[in-house]
């Protein structure tokens, strides 16, 4: 499940059909979760269709040639701030997540118009193992008050999880490459493009 970014604000096109589409090249089965944004915005809303959406492709694997085993999220800022809290529900349905430059700590609440959760203190032992990416640069959602907090979580919790902070970069580059540069004002960073392998090699070495 591929939950993109937006600030609540709208569904930000370079996180969504074309990182599906790139993870689809890899022969991954790939659904973009689209949630409550613009008027309609609204955390717990955005929550629940998260829930319902894992709840839809566990109960319909079957039917469409999914291992429900090895299903699993990737979030995108806002995206990634829902992926998390939704790996950390009790009742998840994921086997991993992967979280990239995300919102983990409801410091930009105003800025995002939507009241959210501190995420770290939803983590357990429970939680599935977790690749984190972001960069230094990133001003945004900074890694010492986002994902340096979460990373410290799961720790404490012995979660598996694998963190890149580049140097490079920014926030907000998805794919950080052309592909999705196109649709995101011409943003890249071939450095920061390294995420994506990485993942790859993780999820991988996850699967034994």
């Amino acid at each position: 499940m591929i939950v993109p970014g937006g600030s609540y604000n709208q569904i930000m096109e370079r996180d969504s059909e074309r990182v599906a589409i790139t993870l689809a090249a890899h022969a991954f089965q790939v659904f973009v979760v689209r949630y409550p944004v613009v008027e309609h915005k609204d955390y717990q809303a955005a929550k629940r269709a998260l829930a319902q959406a894992g709840d839809y492709l566990t109960t319909h694997a079957a039917e469409l040639g999914l291992d429900p085993e090895r299903l699993g999220i990737l979030g995108f800022s806002a995206g990634g701030q829902l992926a998390a809290a939704y790996s950390n529900q009790p009742d998840t349905k994921v086997k991993f997540a992967g979280l990239g430059y995300p919102v983990i700590r409801p410091l930009i609440d105003q800025r995002m118009g939507v009241t959210t959760e501190d995420v770290t203190k939803l983590v357990t032992p429970q939680t599935p193992p977790t690749f984190i990416w972001g960069s230094i640069k990133d001003d945004l959602t900074p890694y010492l008050d986002h994902i340096a907090p979460y990373v410290q979580a799961l720790a404490a919790n012995q979660v598996p999880f694998e963190l890149h902070e580049f140097s490079t970069g920014g926030h907000g580059l998805a794919l950080a490459n052309y592909y999705t540069g196109i649709v995101n004002g011409d943003r890249t960073d071939d450095h920061m493009a390294r995420w994506l392998p990485l993942f790859l090699e993780w999820l991988q070495q996850l699967a034994g």
